[in-house]
């Protein structure tokens, strides 16, 4: 388990081991996705855009070479200090907590590849919607790119081994209270390492029940990166998109 039991990540995304684990995350899809979004919200050249919990960068990144304004925030400081080699003009990050909104407002916020559902406290959740909505510009877009839990738990691989620069990453899933865990164990130069990931069931009509309690009202849903319709049954991922009236 990492350093503090009640926010694994602040530990786990914090070592090069996770990025090592997550290295083969295709960048061609990433990127496929970002230009079906900004085309679907037919957002500007030039539109602001906050990468909420955006890791190394890499959304961030190609956000900008598509010509947006792109601020990215993360709580881990390993990952905002790697994606500061990549700032320019109109392009910057820094380290931040997405429960609390940022002063500035935005045309776009982005939550992006499974970023949300962290917290052990089921109000941080409410509270990150709610900072979103306070960091849109009026008509501005919020989106959040989530995992289809129904389908993610009816496919759970229990248990796998992925071998990744000699590393034997030993890799258990299960489900339990809400959560969807992931153990993670594995031995490097001779230390153990086990770290968990724990990510909150969050199904469609929990979403909207937090938008409700938001104000805010879902626009678009979309399941998958090239914005086919959502399916319970079989999509891989839950794309909800809401808008700041």
């Amino acid at each position: 388990m990492g350093k503090d039991k009640t926010k694994w990540y602040t530990s786990w995304f914090d070592t090069k081991y996770y990025h090592i684990l997550y290295k083969d995350r295709g960048y061609e899809e990433a990127e496929e996705f970002m230009r079906n979004l900004t085309s679907f919200l037919q957002l500007k050249k030039g539109s602001s855009i906050l990468d909420l919990a955006c890791g190394k960068g890499r959304h961030s990144v190609y956000l900008h070479q598509l010509g947006y304004k792109v601020t990215g925030v993360d709580l881990s400081p390993n990952s905002i200090q790697e994606a500061q080699k990549s700032e320019k003009e109109d392009l910057r990050f820094q380290v931040h907590d997405m429960c609390l909104p940022l002063t500035e407002k935005f045309d776009g916020v982005f939550n992006l590849f499974t970023s949300f559902g962290y917290f052990e406290d089921e109000e941080d959740n409410l509270r990150t919607i709610k900072a979103i909505k306070e960091e849109l510009e009026p008509n501005g877009y919020g989106v959040i790119d989530f995992m289809n839990v129904h389908e993610v738990i009816k496919n759970l691989v229990p248990q796998n081994t992925q071998t990744i620069q000699g590393i034997d990453f030993h890799l258990e899933r299960y489900v339990e209270d809400g959560f969807i865990y992931k153990d993670i164990q594995f031995t490097d130069k001779g230390e153990d390492f086990k770290f968990q990931e724990k990510v909150k069931a969050i199904s469609l009509e929990q979403f909207k029940t937090y938008f409700e309690k938001a104000g805010l009202q879902i626009k678009n849903l979309f399941g998958d990166y090239h914005l086919n319709e959502f399916h319970l049954e079989n999509s891989p991922r839950l794309i909800l998109i809401f808008e700041h009236a």
